[in-house]
């Protein structure tokens, strides 16, 4: 049994989409980062950097209970402990990682920005535009890939589960999928999968 510790964020929806994916049996753990639970003394016993998500899966690598924090490390634990939405080759495996660090080191950290400075009352027009073009340059490039790939890697892999959460979000940053419309195609495409659907409900709030 997996526990995950999780909230209504992209991130947090990576981890049970795959979860649904993979079909490992988990149970949620609600972290309301709005008051504050991630501060909690337990929380940082099994997160030390106040995020989510984190797991814990008891039967971990040797049988043994294995907590596990940041949402590209779970996912690749994931696909390895199942050996799903893994590529066995060298070669296709690194194409998958390499999608997966782009949505770690680009996608999440910008498309995060353009959320958070859309959303302030008070706007700050420097920001607002420079995270807003710095998002569509990334759904450009998702868009040229996916004009060459039905998916980010080739197959369906933990690459396309951690982009998805953040392209549902293109309405808060500003961005219309007509724009972009391999984005578009693969965005239906994945929100009409049954796992995804499932995951992108979880936590229940």
């Amino acid at each position: 049994m997996i526990q995950l510790y999780t909230w209504a964020t992209p991130n947090g929806k990576k981890v049970s989409i795959m979860l649904e994916e993979v079909g490992l049996a988990y149970e949620v753990h609600a972290v309301n980062l709005g008051e504050g639970e991630q501060h909690k003394p337990e929380y940082l016993a099994i997160n030390p950097n106040n995020k989510i998500p984190s797991i814990i899966d008891s039967d971990g690598p040797g049988g043994q209970p294995f907590k596990l924090f940041e949402s590209g490390a779970i996912l690749m634990y994931l696909a390895e402990k199942t050996g799903e939405l893994w590529p066995r080759h060298m070669r296709t495996r690194y194409e998958v990682i390499q999608w997966l660090m782009f949505q770690m080191g680009g996608v999440g950290p910008m498309f995060g920005q353009a959320n958070y400075f859309f959303r302030l009352k008070e706007q700050v027009p420097a920001a607002t535009e420079r995270f807003h073009k710095e998002a569509l340059r990334l759904y450009g490039v998702l868009n040229e890939q996916l004009g060459e790939k039905e998916f980010l890697a080739g197959e369906y892999s933990i690459a396309d589960i951690a982009t998805y959460p953040w392209v549902w979000r293109h309405d808060i940053h500003q961005v219309k999928l007509e724009d972009f419309p391999n984005v578009k195609l693969w965005y239906e495409k994945l929100s009409a999968r049954p796992a995804v659907q499932k995951g992108m409900e979880v936590p229940k709030r």
